[in-house]
């Protein structure tokens, strides 16, 4: 058995039973967080020195797009309906199944280099079954703990093809991966459906994917909001036939209304919010307080590296940051003076993208707290860096100052991935080369033009 002590350091666990130690140490055996207190002598075991460091849960990200990680940067001034036209309709038909697995590879990579130890992959560009397992092979590669979300692709149709919203989910294709790549070959990856839901697909279509991720027990997370919905009453129906629980899993939601987000709230269904691109793309003011006011909480996602930056460290601020402005306001609106004291701590939003995450997975056994019996997930933080000393309140210290230059390492499942600022996955450079390739061939194709970062003219005309 390996044994690992990380001593003496500042251990933010999240887990109420535990708190917060200072110093404290986390003894790893295998794969498993063996014990957490403030001092644990274990003869024989490797110790570090944890003087340096702030240790927290491994973060979770429970929304990402990581197929785009070769197109970073190129969707970041469009509006939600430049990218479905752009994005969807266009630069998504060229991937091939090597630009699949290139871009999970690289986009899983810089999520452990973030400090993100579980991604939830969402993978809506997935036309043939090639692609698919090219997507599950990048994550396995990388060794993150990895939630794929299977889902399906949303070209315009072509002559006699039926639009994408009245194509069930496919059977088939849920048992085939059940089958294999999902036979608990590898205990990191999971799996789940990025359905369509009612806000873009048929009624039909809408209750035969809930019933089936219901029947194969797997989450069923979809988009709610952008637009007008292809389903107005579709929640209506799913509510009735009793489909709305807790395998629900609902991606934004900006436009549901106060009453049946209650509802929701009450029957067990998690929210994934990904505040920074719904403020820049147009879907609305992000739910989180919302959810607040109803005793729920949010996880949060990245959603699109071709918008934003992957760092789950930025999501976590941006959202605390938003929340607050628009309490901020509210108060000032109905008293005319400054509120007396902060409506959020900065705690809540670390649990937003670690205990929370785990909760939308339903992986609260296994990660989300520095607990004994959970799975040694972990990230420590260089708390002697400059930027971040001294370190009086550590929980604000990592939530509203820390950034991706202090993350010093990072452990999945016992494992180091990355280890004194470095990524321990031998082959970065081929990687970088490989996604920039890929990258750089979907732009040619489509007549892109980088020194503007928008398409060129032709093509702007062309996909309206």
């Amino acid at each position: 058995m390996r044994r690992l002590l990380i001593q003496d350091a500042t251990v933010i666990s999240m887990d109420p039973a535990v708190g917060d130690l200072r110093p404290g140490s986390v003894l790893i055996e295998d794969d498993q967080i063996a014990a957490v207190g403030p001092r644990i002598d274990t003869p024989g075991a490797e110790i570090l020195d944890g003087r340096s460091f702030i240790v927290v849960p491994g973060f979770v990200n429970t929304h990402m797009h990581t197929w785009q990680a070769g197109l970073r940067s190129v969707s970041s001034n469009w509006t939600l309906l430049e990218y479905f036209r752009w994005m969807h309709a266009g630069l998504a038909t060229r991937f091939r199944p090597p630009d699949i697995h290139i871009a999970n590879l690289a986009g899983a990579l810089n999520q452990i280099n973030c400090g993100t130890t579980t991604l939830v992959d969402w993978c809506h560009n997935n036309p043939t079954p090639e692609h698919t397992d090219a997507a599950i092979a990048g994550l396995e590669e990388s060794g993150i703990r990895g939630a794929f979300f299977h889902g399906s692709p949303k070209p315009d149709p072509k002559p006699g093809e039926r639009h994408f919203s009245e194509i069930p989910h496919p059977r088939a294709e849920v048992e085939r991966l059940l089958r294999g790549p999902f036979a608990s070959r590898n205990p990191l990856l999971t799996l789940g459906l990025a359905i369509l839901g009612p806000h873009y697909s048929t009624l039909d279509v809408c209750l035969h994917d809930f019933r089936l991720a219901r029947e194969f027990g797997l989450i069923a997370s979809m988009h709610q909001g952008g637009g007008p919905a292809k389903t107005p009453n579709g929640w209506d129906v799913l509510e009735r036939e009793n489909l709305v629980a807790d395998f629900v899993n609902v991606v934004h939601g900006n436009d549901l209304s106060d009453d049946r987000l209650a509802r929701f709230v009450d029957r067990g269904v998690t929210f994934s919010v990904t505040p920074e691109g719904e403020m820049a793309q147009g879907h609305g003011q992000p739910i989180i307080g919302r959810l607040r006011r109803l005793g729920a909480a949010p996880s949060l996602g990245v959603d699109l590296e071709s918008v934003v930056s992957g760092d789950m460290l930025t999501v976590g601020r941006v959202a605390l940051s938003q929340q607050r402005a628009v309490d901020n306001a509210a108060f000032r609106a109905a008293n005319g003076t400054i509120p007396d004291t902060t409506t959020i701590p900065a705690r809540e939003a670390l649990a937003w993208i670690t205990v929370e995450g785990a909760r939308m997975l339903g992986m609260r056994d296994r990660i989300g707290t520095i607990s004994p019996g959970k799975q040694a997930d972990l990230v420590l933080i260089r708390a002697d860096s400059l930027n971040l000393w001294p370190v009086h309140d550590p929980v604000a210290t990592v939530v509203m100052q820390a950034n991706l230059a202090n993350i010093d390492s990072v452990m999945v499942a016992g494992a180091w991935r990355k280890q004194n600022g470095k990524l321990l996955f031998g082959e970065i450079d081929r990687v970088k080369g490989e996604l920039l390739a890929s990258g750089s061939r979907i732009l040619a194709e489509l007549g892109w033009r980088p020194d503007l970062q928008q398409p060129a003219r032709s093509e702007r005309v062309a996909t309206r």
